[in-house]
């Protein structure tokens, strides 16, 4: 580890690398969308450049993950604890609250809750008539990953 002129720093090459790849794909795909339009009818001249933008993208983009994987990703280890902290203090899990309190409620609690530094159900405990069963239940972090609004 080390660069040219800081010993100790790890360059990002990898992510660097992954990026160009994806540069690369999404050049591919203009330049396959390109050759598309250039058909008439059932003919298209440009169909072996069409082919050979998605295979060389799929090369690619099969290289880049397997890369990213096994070089920046494998022997990550995740601290549950500061995640879930980090999440409870995120204003936008006020939004989850609409439904139940109302637009303006909910800024009220996303503001404050940010300015405090506090988690967003403290603070709706505090300024809201909801139970804390139905606050853990609209503010579950797992049920709002499954998409929909849910009227209770």
């Amino acid at each position: 580890p080390g660069s040219s002129i800081m010993p100790g720093k790890v360059n990002p090459v990898v992510c660097e690398s992954v990026l160009m790849a994806c540069a690369r794909v999404v050049g591919n795909d203009v330049a396959a969308t390109l050759a598309g339009q250039s058909g008439s009818f059932e003919l298209n001249t440009m169909m072996p450049l069409m082919a050979d933008a998605l295979l060389e993208s799929v090369a690619l983009l099969a290289g880049a993950a397997r890369l990213l994987a096994d070089k920046a990703v494998a022997g990550f280890a995740v601290n549950e604890a500061r995640v879930a902290g980090l999440l409870e203090r995120n204003p936008v899990l006020a939004t989850a609250l609409n439904p139940a309190v109302g637009y303006e409620a909910a800024a009220r609690v996303a503001k404050r809750a940010a300015a405090e530094g506090r988690t967003v159900k403290d603070v709706a405990a505090e300024t809201t008539r909801l139970s804390a069963d139905r606050l853990g239940r609209l503010l579950d972090p797992e049920r709002l990953t499954e998409g929909g609004v849910r009227a209770e």
